[in-house]
């Protein structure tokens, strides 16, 4: 029996994760299979923990997350051998990622015949201004949609709202926009109601010369930091920035890490768990279009956060 796949895509900070963490809390019975590209944002609580082991986080509720690293189709096939297979799988994309290019590639006729792709799902922004559909990328994600989740509603007022659903539709996008408050999207729009049906192939646009646009880089520390310094430090590097996250533990409450996450232009703190033994104590990963901040800037930026 073919098991369809659902794929998220969106840029980044849109929301990606937060579907996908409201699908695994949200199962209602199906056996999911989640290929995430970072484990860390993902919110699995420890009690749902069943095991853990090459790669693949088990859940008590019968569902699995794997990490998307290297060949996508290899890994599919891993999971497809699974005993038992699981019921639907869930991609989520990387924020700089075109789906064209892993639609192009899920067109493979043996992988199209074990594990057909059903349902895409972008993940909008409410909150982003209009114009942000102007970006090429932006737009291959909304375009490949079979729905548009608009996230964030509720940091956003009516008429944002109102103006990102007015920008989607002047794009002529044959997609439903639903909202997703929460990450919440209707099941009955994100699972077939019979799962023997082999979906139809897809047209995808020409493959685009890929271009490399955005960089990641990185920085560690094994001392705590100062939250205010933090504060600030993250205030000027905001311009530049297109997404951050990471982990580090403060002065103010040592012993105990904090989990940072910075996307479109809005920095959250959340309290995490003690800090490992052999691994530093900051740890932040930061993305910014390509030449928009050198190595030596962030470093200077960011050891004035270090306390001392």
């Amino acid at each position: 029996m073919p098991v369809p796949i659902l794929l998220v895509t969106g840029f980044l900070g849109a929301g990606k994760t937060t579907v996908v963490n409201h699908l695994l809390a949200n199962v209602e019975g199906r056996r999911i299979a989640a290929i995430v590209n970072d484990f860390g944002a993902i919110n699995i609580d420890a009690e749902l923990i069943a095991g853990a082991s090459d790669g693949v986080v088990s859940l008590a509720n019968g569902c699995i997350c794997c990490s998307l690293e290297g060949d996508l189709l290899r890994t599919l096939s891993t999971l497809l051998r699974r005993d038992p297979k699981p019921e639907h799988i869930v991609i989520e994309t990387s924020g700089v990622a075109d789906p064209a290019d892993i639609v192009r590639n899920l067109m493979d006729p043996v992988i199209l015949r074990e594990a057909p792709l059903e349902t895409v799902v972008c993940v909008m922004d409410a909150t982003a201004p209009p114009a942000a559909l102007e970006d090429a990328l932006q737009r291959s994600q909304l375009r490949v949609a079979d729905i548009v989740a608009l996230s964030k509603l509720d940091l956003a007022d009516a008429r944002a709202g109102v103006r990102m659903r007015e920008a989607i539709r002047a794009q002529r996008v044959p997609a439903v926009v639903v909202d997703a408050k929460h990450g919440e999207i209707p099941a009955a729009l994100l699972f077939p109601a019979t799962v023997d049906r082999v979906p139809a192939p897809r047209e995808v646009a020409p493959r685009r010369p890929a271009e490399e646009r955005f960089e990641t880089l990185s920085w560690t520390s094994e001392q705590p930091l100062s939250l205010p310094r933090l504060q600030q430090a993250i205030g000027r590097l905001a311009p530049k920035l297109a997404r951050a996250k990471g982990l580090f533990e403060t002065v103010e409450q040592p012993g105990r890490m904090m989990v940072f996450q910075f996307a479109a232009g809005r920095a959250t703190l959340a309290p995490g768990q003690a800090p490992a033994p052999g691994v530093p104590r900051s740890r932040i990963v930061f993305i910014a279009e390509l030449g928009v901040l050198s190595q030596a800037e962030l470093d200077a930026i960011m050891e004035a956060c270090v306390a001392g």
